[in-house]
């Protein structure tokens, strides 16, 4: 039996990946992938909404630090650093402690790189560092100490949270298996690499 419409569909596939070539190498293979060719992609990209939006789901967070401060987080901001390949979160603090008279209110600034856990098939924060503490009135004279306790709670909080998870099928096709390569921070997103595992 002859199936007179497969060398129509072999040259409309011909055709296709052609146009995908002519793009230029850079281009991924995301934007010349259709539901007809579900080709796996070069790299995903996700956005920094996703990314806050997971960050977000951490806070509030309250904790005593060193039996000396309470200190509650909230509202984080998640800023995108594609100089240093990072991401920034920018919080909110309240602290209180019995050398303050009262509480007082700052604002936490900490920067982590992103790096693949196989294990979650997540992209998670690590080594999270303490870029930026401010803080009001009393509690400036003691910036050493809450420096100290907002790299705690940035251990604490930040090392290994996942901010974008893969499902299983965005990392197979045809029975290959790929995995996220190199990540990239952009100024709109952030971008994996996928590579053959």
């Amino acid at each position: 039996m002859t199936h007179p419409a497969a060398p129509a569909r072999r040259r409309f596939l011909i055709s296709a990946l052609s146009a995908c070539a002519v793009g230029g190498l850079t281009t991924s293979l995301t934007a010349c992938a259709t539901s007809t060719f579900p080709f796996i992609p070069d790299y995903y990209t996700f956005s920094q909404k996703q990314v806050q939006e997971a960050v977000q789901r951490k806070f509030p967070y309250q904790r005593t630090v060193s039996q000396v401060f309470e200190v509650a987080l909230m509202h984080p901001v998640v800023g995108l650093l594609p100089d240093t390949n990072r991401v920034s979160v920018r919080l909110d603090a309240r602290l209180a402690s019995p050398f303050l008279q009262q509480p007082v209110n700052g604002v936490f600034t900490l920067s982590s790189q992103l790096e693949y856990d196989p294990q979650s098939r997540s992209v998670v924060l690590r080594a999270p560092n303490v870029e930026n503490v401010s803080v009001d009135g009393d509690a400036q004279a003691y910036t050493q100490q809450i420096n100290a306790a907002a790299a705690v709670l940035a251990t604490q909080l930040l090392t290994n949270y996942p901010v974008y998870t893969f499902k299983p099928d965005q990392l197979q096709f045809a029975g290959v298996t790929y995995e996220p390569g190199t990540i990239t921070v952009l100024t709109n997103g952030i971008r994996v690499q996928i590579v053959e595992k």
